[in-house]
């Protein structure tokens, strides 16, 4: 196909009628229509109240923030660490229990010398247990080496009359509110997995020493430990630690002092950690949530803002919906809105292109149409051959012109499809323009020096190419694109050049290489072109040919063609004419600037 470039006017032609933009012809359907999608159109319903998205980003991070505080709530190697402190604590005081019991509850009257083994004084040990837990909170009982209670801090008198003494829980130091959410606090803990594994203290076999393994550990020379779980009798559970230790005279095992005392401080002190904790995770589980909702805000909302514009710009009548500029946002929803924009933009330029494309083809279509509607009117009243073979020619010039004109028209409206679906790949200009080049002079110029040398018969122009040497960056004329097209789009420049040349004439091809861009230019020696029409020249269905051409040989389209072409592949073409010192005309000349 061959670019189009300056034409004669067209002659006139009979019974012509003022041109109108095209009309939509209508037409019963053959089939119902179907739609322009494969899946099914789901229009937006009534705002959200909370965003999907809001959830999301809220489920996220509160998640991972509760995930972090339930592990810093667990806190088992700090509470362990303060029950062997007590435990420990225990040890020494059973120590110190068992050496004064060692020394003081033993039998009156005792000569280790003369009577042998030492043996205990229950009622000195019964006294002494009293006095050592006076100023203590912990209950002391003292066994004997055969397992028998004999002393316990939380009885008093003998056996014939004792008083079982039960500790009264401390009275609350703070509001009933607190309070509750003490209790709240305990629940909690007991019904979390963390004390299972501990045994249960046997509340109802105390007498009994072999029920107790320390106990029993102590008795044998041994300090055994233990750490014991307790019903306090309102659903939940205490923990308590038991220490037994033996109360040994030379070796010797008189009994087992066994000291007990609940886990309340370290539940406490537990609490106490944990209460600071949940303080300051409340806060930043609160910054959190509200840093999310801004979170969330900042993103679903505008997104959700250029959803409903789409879906304006999708199912509205007419170009009232507009895409919100959010492209001072500098991020990808700032990217998002230019995008969407751009491409908004595009669609209804792409329309009007549409709709500016089919009002020209109309109005080309129309005019050989008319042309032959008057030849075939007219061909029934003439009555000479000579006249009817005129009207005959015409009419056989308007069908080829209209043939011609809908393969144009066929070839231009797949150029967009076949564009689109194309892959770039990389394309040697040097090559090509070579190749043009030597295509010229085989096919073209050989009929010249086939001639009989008749030097009245003009030479036809030639074409010479000129490029920068192939070595280094400069000379490089590599570009990304598709090598079909573009060699179409210089196929056009050369032939409308060589149209235009004069007889004997010169087409120059020459190219540049840029650090980012290649130029090409095809120069002639032709008349050049109305200033006026420097721009025009690229316009659809434009036509502008030299007066020795016969009118209706192209259709307009080549130009047209050519830059739709340099377009998508993100390049430009301009025309300017050659002019010589004085301002006069020498040629046009044409130029491609495509990036590399």
């Amino acid at each position: 196909m061959t670019a189009e470039l300056r034409a004669e006017p067209r002659p006139a032609a009979p019974a012509k009628p003022p041109a109108k933009p095209a009309s939509r012809r209508k037409a019963e359907p053959a089939e119902p229509a179907r739609p322009a999608q494969d899946g099914p159109s789901r229009r937006r319903g009534r705002p959200r109240l909370i965003s999907p998205l809001t959830l999301r980003i809220l489920a996220v991070n509160v998640l991972a923030a509760l995930l972090l505080l339930g592990g810093l709530l667990y806190l088992g190697q700090y509470q362990q660490r303060l029950i062997n402190a007590e435990l420990d604590a225990l040890t020494v005081e059973g120590r110190i229990s068992a050496a004064a019991l060692a020394e003081g509850a033993i039998e009156p009257g005792y000569d280790e010398f003369a009577d042998g083994l030492p043996e205990l004084s229950f009622e000195l040990g019964r006294q002494m247990v009293r006095r050592l837990v006076e100023t203590t909170d912990t209950r002391t009982r003292l066994y004997a080496a055969t397992g028998e209670l004999v002393a316990d801090s939380r009885v008093l008198g003998g056996p014939q009359g004792t008083v079982q003494i039960e500790p009264l829980p401390p009275l609350p130091d703070s509001s009933p509110l607190t309070q509750l959410g003490r209790d709240i606090y305990d629940r909690v803990v007991n019904a979390v997995p963390g004390r299972e594994h501990l045994p249960r203290y046997p509340m109802n076999m105390e007498a009994d020493a072999t029920r107790f393994p320390d106990v029993q550990k102590a008795l044998a020379g041994e300090v055994g430990r233990g750490v014991w779980r307790i019903d306090r009798g309102d659903g939940t559970e205490d923990m308590l630690l038991t220490v037994a230790v033996p109360v040994q005279r030379f070796k010797q095992v008189l009994g087992a002092v066994y000291l007990s005392r609940t886990g309340r401080e370290i539940d406490e002190a537990v609490r106490q950690v944990r209460m600071d904790m949940l303080k300051f995770s409340g806060i930043a589980l609160a910054v959190t949530v509200l840093l999310s909702i801004y979170l969330a805000r900042t993103i679903a909302r505008p997104i959700s803002r250029l959803a409903e514009a789409a879906d304006e710009v999708r199912h509205g009548h007419g170009r009232q919906a507009v895409i919100p500029d959010m492209s001072r946002r500098h991020d990808e929803i700032g990217d998002l809105s230019v995008a969407l924009k751009d491409m908004t933009a595009a669609i209804w330029d792409r329309m009007d292109a549409i709709e500016r494309f089919a009002a020209d083809v109309a109005h080309e279509i129309k005019n050989p149409l008319t042309s032959m509607r008057s030849a075939v009117e007219t061909v029934q009243r003439v009555k000479t051959d000579e006249q009817r073979s005129r009207l005959l020619a015409i009419i056989h010039e308007d069908v080829q012109r209209l043939d011609r004109l809908i393969s144009d028209i066929s070839n231009a409206s797949r150029l967009d499809a076949e564009l689109s679906r194309a892959q770039a790949q990389p394309v040697d200009l040097r090559a090509l323009l070579e190749w043009l080049a030597g295509l010229h002079d085989e096919t073209i110029c050989r009929e010249d020096e086939g001639g009989d040398g008749d030097p009245a018969v003009p030479k036809k122009p030639k074409v010479r190419v000129e490029l920068p040497p192939p070595s280094g960056r400069a000379g490089d004329l590599t570009v990304p694109g598709i090598e079909g097209r573009l060699t179409q789009v210089f196929q056009n420049l050369v032939s409308n050049a060589l149209s235009f040349s004069p007889a004997g004439g010169l087409v120059l091809l020459s190219a540049r290489a840029w650090p980012d861009r290649v130029e090409v230019t095809c120069a002639d020696q032709g008349p050049g072109i109305p200033e006026a029409k420097l721009d025009a020249i690229f316009d659809r269905f434009y036509s502008e040919r030299p007066k020795s051409e016969a009118f209706g040989k192209h259709s307009g389209l080549g130009l047209s063609i050519s830059k739709q072409i340099v377009d998508a592949h993100g390049g430009r073409i301009f025309a300017e004419n050659i002019k010589d010192a004085d301002g006069a005309v020498q040629g046009a000349q044409f130029t491609v600037v495509l990036p590399r």
